[in-house]
């Protein structure tokens, strides 16, 4: 009897902790356009920040790049480095976490994924009214 609840119990760790091997998304992240993020653990669930824009100065303003289109409008000049973009992303299979992603483009909350597509690579995918689009992503480090 304890041999099965100490198997279970590890089997349980196993699932919980994605189990498949996979490489974990925690890290340093290159979208396409040179921007980095950093994803890391918040609790029990995954959070990602900008740590460094695309270019460090913005040519419609001459400044660094702020968060000019956010819906609140006492955040529209805080700096993107730093900003949010996965929002409790939670673990729903061994490769995939959903949750809620930040889009500086237009300063809307979607909901989204992140999906490991490999150990140096993962998706980032928004969601709205059933359709999904997004981004993959290469690991600095």
């Amino acid at each position: 009897m304890h041999w099965i609840l100490s198997a279970g119990l590890a089997a349980a760790c196993l699932a919980a902790s994605g189990g498949t091997g996979s490489a974990s998304p925690v890290g340093l992240w290159l979208t396409k356009d040179g921007a980095k993020i950093r994803v890391s653990p918040c609790g029990r669930d995954l959070c990602g920040f900008i740590v460094q824009s695309s270019s460090s100065i913005d040519p419609a303003t001459g400044r660094p790049f702020a968060d000019k289109n956010n819906a609140d409008p006492a955040r529209r000049n805080r700096s993107l480095v730093g900003t949010e973009v996965l929002i409790s992303m939670h673990h729903q299979s061994p490769a995939r976490w959903s949750g809620r992603l930040y889009n500086v483009r237009d300063g809307n909350n979607y909901s989204g994924n992140l999906i490991e597509t490999g150990p140096s690579s993962i998706r980032i995918e928004g969601c709205w009214l059933g359709i999904c689009g997004g981004e993959d992503l290469t690991r600095i480090k």
